[in-house]
C-alpha cells in the first residue's frame, strides 16, 4: 500500500474505530477446508456502552423500555436499567460498561442511527482470531485457554468497563473476556438452506456428537464452537444479560 493510499485510509478512519486490513481465515463451520477472505472495513474499538445506548434511546423514544414493540424485543429488554432514561443506582458504575439485554433489532437500529452497521459473522470471527501479536492466533493454545477460562466463569453482577485489557493485533478491545456480541447474520449459523429447517445438524454439534462441519473436536475448535452454538440458538428479539454488540463500517 502506498503512502498516499495509507494517508487516505487514515484520514477517512472514523473516530473510535480500527482499520481492519484485508485478511483470510479458516472458519470453524467450514466442511470443505476452504478459507474465507475478509475485505477491509472499520470496526469499533470498544463494545457499545450503557451511556452510548442511553444517548440513543433519548433521541429515539420508540426504543425505550416502556415503548419498544414486543416483536422487536422480549420482556427482558434493558432489564438492568431502572427506567426508560435511568440507569439505576449503579449508574456511575455501568455507564462505561457494555450495554447488554438488547435485541438484535435494537442493535441494528442503533447502528443505523450512528451511520454504521453490525459486523458480519466472518468479520467478527476474523478480528476475534487475533491475539496481541498476530492476526491469526486460533491455534495458539495459551490464547484459546484464556477464552475458555472466561467462558467457564459466571457473569459478574456488574459488568466491567470496556477497554480495561490490552487491544489485539488490530487495535480492537474486548473481543473476548467481557461479553458475547451480536453479528449481522447471526441466524445463518449452521444453516445450509434458506430456512432454519436443518437444525438437526446444530443439535448434533451442541451435543458434541460431531457433524459434517466438525473436522475435529480439539480444544482449538471448542472456543469457536461455543460461540457458534450460542448464535444458532438466538432469535432476533432475544435480550440476554451478557450479550451486547459493537459496530462496523464499510470503507468507501
Amino acid at each position: 500500500m502506498s503512502l498516499v493510499s495509507l494517508w487516505g485510509v487514515a484520514s477517512a478512519q472514523p473516530k473510535g474505530m480500527a482499520h481492519i486490513e484485508r485478511g483470510t481465515y479458516m472458519p470453524f463451520y467450514s466442511s470443505s477446508g476452504d478459507s474465507v477472505t475478509v475485505e477491509p472495513f472499520f470496526m469499533d474499538k470498544y463494545p457499545v456502552t450503557n451511556a452510548d445506548f442511553l444517548a440513543f434511546v433519548k433521541e429515539n423514544p420508540e426504543w425505550r423500555k416502556s415503548n419498544v414493540k414486543s416483536i422487536f424485543a422480549e420482556e427482558g429488554y434493558l432489564k438492568h436499567w431502572q427506567g426508560d432514561l435511568n440507569l439505576g443506582p449503579k449508574a456511575e458504575k455501568i455507564r462505561s460498561s457494555p450495554v447488554t439485554n438488547v435485541s438484535w433489532f435494537a442493535a441494528r437500529a442503533y447502528a443505523k442511527w450512528k451511520g454504521k452497521r453490525l459486523p458480519t459473522l466472518d468479520e467478527w470471527e476474523y478480528v476475534a482470531s487475533a491475539n496481541q501479536q498476530k492476526p491469526l492466533a486460533s491455534r495458539d493454545k495459551e490464547f484459546v485457554q484464556k477464552i475458555l477460562d472466561w467462558y467457564s466463569k459466571p457473569n459478574p453482577d456488574t459488568m466491567p468497563n470496556v477497554g480495561q485489557k490490552k487491544p489485539n493485533y488490530h487495535g480492537v478491545y474486548d473481543m473476548h473476556g467481557l461479553i458475547w456480541e451480536w453479528v449481522q447474520n447471526f441466524n445463518t449459523v449452521f444453516i445450509s438452506g434458506a430456512s432454519r429447517s436443518d437444525q438437526g445438524e446444530l443439535k448434533q454439534f451442541y451435543c458434541a456428537a460431531g457433524s459434517s462441519a466438525a473436522t475435529d473436536a480439539d480444544k482449538e475448535n471448542y472456543a469457536a464452537f461455543l460461540r457458534y452454538s450460542l448464535r444458532g440458538s438466538l432469535e432476533a428479539d432475544f435480550s440476554v444479560g451478557n450479550l451486547g454488540f459493537r459496530l462496523a463500517k464499510d470503507i468507501e
